[in-house]
């Protein structure tokens, strides 16, 4: 889920049902930072399995790996834990960040 910058809301029908509609928004904004703060893959809106190959992006851009496996030969195994943007671009220029398991 990303935030929504424009909330819908109502503009009618007196204060219970923006208080209604803006309680329900801070749930869902709430859910969505608690659940990214403990590590929630379903919090983050840019997980996928592999490295973008469309779209503009930035150096710096992080994409987190939505199905990590352990990879590697016995003594040096790893999880994908993502991929960094290193040259911007479209697609740009992407390198995984490994994870070593010690396995």
């Amino acid at each position: 889920m990303r935030i929504e910058e424009q909330p819908p809301l109502p503009s009618v029908g007196g204060v219970e049902p923006l208080r209604t509609a803006l309680n329900q928004y801070l749930n869902r904004i709430a859910r969505q930072i608690n659940g990214t703060s403990e590590g929630s893959i379903s919090a983050h809106h840019g997980a996928s399995t592999a490295a973008p190959t469309t779209g503009t992006w930035a150096v710096g851009d992080f994409v987190l790996n939505a199905t990590p496996a352990e990879a590697g030969a016995g003594g040096s195994k790893y999880v994908i834990h993502g991929w960094r943007c290193t040259a911007s671009g479209t697609p740009g220029t992407w390198l995984e960040l490994r994870c070593l398991t010690g396995n």
